[in-house]
């Protein structure tokens, strides 16, 4: 390995624009935030080093030996996470970045790409929630910023002309167009930032020839390079290597042994797939290449199911290759019951909750209509209970893998029908116990609207639900009339106030609506909603039981009884609905 010749930012993005720097299967995909790579370029600009880089040069035979991507340049949030994989046929010599990808992808995105991430609060199915953005630099004042000094943002074309007294937006990458100082000095006069004030038009000169400089003509890109193709020794380099920084994963690397050893299929091409096609079931989960990997050491029934390189060896993954597609589908069918149970990225609070119902399909030997057939209805309900359960309880908190391996031990041998008493009598009185005891059960009343919790929690009171219809979480007297000038001006008294805004968005005052009946009701009187809605006495009556509704005056005036009324009825029904016990360690 040996230290060569610097090169500049401008030659760097040339090459990558050509296809003369490729990324290795072993790498990891980009992983950078966008503030991360306006703080990288704020370094260049004051001369702080930015590491060095490590590339591998791949000649000859060698170089269809092994797997390779494109750099992304163009990131997209939601659409463009993973990198292209590069065709490199015909090529008899290529160079591999070992380290370096990460600040070499951000260098090419800053000064000829696009960085899209999602607006806060909008929702992720929403395409204008994730607009293109491009980097730009302030050239007429600091950053106020206390780490920076230099105001770099990625921002929308819209927001870029908006220019004022303090900003003159430049776009970075027209800096590539500069190739003389005298350009710089033109563009400066052109926009007529060499007339503004002294202190203005300073800064901009001073900033924007630095940056002329640092993109033209600092060679600050230092890189060894390797020139070996033991992938053994390359893999120990990359080890090292990433052993700093963004912190590389363990399934980064994991994945990335398991792409070099798999035979027949191209690991990464199809963990990476799998993950995007679980994520865009139902309304979308948030599933990652941890969860698949883990699964697999599961699902393959090894005994040792721990994230390390050990348990990556060879024949492993071969094991796992031969077994992919029946773990694949198993791990699908897993996540589409859930799915149906209303579950999605918001509501499943644990991802590995979900391994023990994969592999107790695939022992049940991946029955294709298990999600919908009326053989497995009763099977279904059970793991709907067990799920909800253990989510509730956290189950699957801390050290997963001490969960994992008992389960899989009793669903070896106990696949004719769900055991979920086999799995509760396994944990009883321990921290990972599934049981309700009368605590429990009163603490579920202190969760809120907006915990994710909160809907297993009351999913438990609607055994008879069709969960493949969408049922949103509703507030049953409605949110907008609790504010406390608003409760005054309706004659509720002070003494009363505290208490209603304490309980209103709180689990005694929420149930499970479906979308339609949901938006209808609205902010709609309670009292008078379910007066309009069920004139029927009956079916009034009905609606009340399902929802544990108590037969009171439920004006806005009685909220304080309808609240400790409810809490009693719904007390009871979780009795009878969670694995509930009075005193579980006697």
């Amino acid at each position: 390995m040996s230290f060569e010749r610097p090169i500049t930012i401008k030659e760097t993005i040339e090459k990558i624009d050509r296809n003369e720097y490729y990324l290795p299967a072993i790498q990891r995909e980009f992983v950078w935030k966008s503030e991360q790579i306006e703080i990288l370029f704020d370094s260049l600009m004051r001369d702080y080093p930015i590491g060095s880089f490590l590339f591998w040069n791949v000649e000859g035979e060698r170089v269809k030996d092994f797997q390779f991507y494109e750099f992304i340049r163009n990131y997209h949030e939601k659409n463009t996470t993973h990198n292209p994989k590069a065709n490199v046929t015909g090529n008899s010599k290529i160079t591999a970045i070992l380290d370096g990808q990460q600040r070499l992808t951000a260098l090419y995105i800053g000064m000829k790409g696009t960085y899209a991430y999602k607006i806060p609060y909008k929702r992720w199915d929403n395409d204008s929630a994730f607009p293109k953005r491009k980097l730009y630099l302030n050239l007429l004042k600091e950053s106020s910023e206390y780490d920076r000094k230099f105001d770099f943002k990625f921002l929308t074309p819209e927001e870029a002309e908006k220019n004022g007294e303090e900003t003159f937006w430049f776009e970075v990458g027209k800096i590539l167009d500069f190739k003389e100082p005298a350009d710089v000095n033109d563009f400066l006069i052109d926009q007529g930032i060499s007339s503004l004030e002294a202190k203005k038009s300073k800064f901009a000169n001073r900033t924007l020839f630095k940056l002329q400089r640092v993109i033209h003509d600092v060679e600050c890109i230092n890189y060894y390079l390797e020139k070996g193709d033991e992938l053994d020794k390359v893999l120990n380099i990359f080890i090292r290597v990433n052993s700093g920084g963004t912190v590389l994963s363990y399934s980064d690397l994991l994945l990335s042994i398991a792409t070099a050893q798999w035979e027949v299929k191209d690991a990464r091409e199809e963990i990476t797939s799998f993950v995007d096609e679980l994520n865009s079931i139902g309304e979308g989960f948030d599933f990652n290449k941890d969860f698949v990997l883990k699964s697999c050491l599961v699902l393959t029934d090894f005994k040792d199911i721990a994230f390390k390189v050990d348990n990556f060896n060879r024949g492993n993954m071969l094991k796992i290759e031969n077994k992919w597609d029946e773990i694949s589908h198993a791990i699908k069918k897993a996540v589409n019951l859930i799915s149906v149970f209303g579950y999605n990225r918001d509501r499943l609070t644990s991802n590995n909750a979900i391994i023990p119902i994969s592999y107790y399909i695939m022992k049940k030997g991946n029955p294709h209509n298990f999600v919908e057939h009326s053989q497995y209805a009763k099977d279904r309900k059970i793991i709907h209970k067990w799920l909800a359960s253990s989510l509730i309880k956290r189950a699957f908190s801390g050290q997963p893998d001490n969960v994992l391996r008992p389960i899989r031990s009793i669903l070896e041998t106990n696949n004719t029908e769900f055991p979920h008493d086999k799995i509760i009598a396994r944990f009883k009185g321990t921290n990972k116990s599934i049981i309700f005891n009368n605590d429990d059960i009163e603490n579920l009343f202190f969760y809120k609207y907006e915990q994710s919790y909160t809907y297993s929690i009351l999913a438990m009171l609607y055994p008879t639900l069709d969960f493949k219809n969408k049922f949103h979480i509703d507030h049953i007297y409605p949110r907008g009339t609790f504010k406390e000038k608003k409760l005054r001006e309706l004659g509720i008294s002070g003494e009363k106030i505290e208490y209603y805004l304490t309980e209103f968005n709180r689990l005694a005052n929420l149930q499970l609506l479906e979308g339609t009946p949901n938006i209808e009701k609205s902010d709609s009187d309670f009292k008078e909603w379910i007066t309009r809605t069920y004139p029927d006495e009956t079916e009034r009556k009905e609606y009340m039981k399902r929802h544990c509704i108590p037969d009171i005056d439920l004006s806005l005036d009685n909220f304080m009884e309808f609240i400790e009324k409810r809490k009693e009825l719904m007390t009871k029904k979780f009795k009878e609905m969670l694995f509930y016990h009075d005193s579980e360690h006697e």
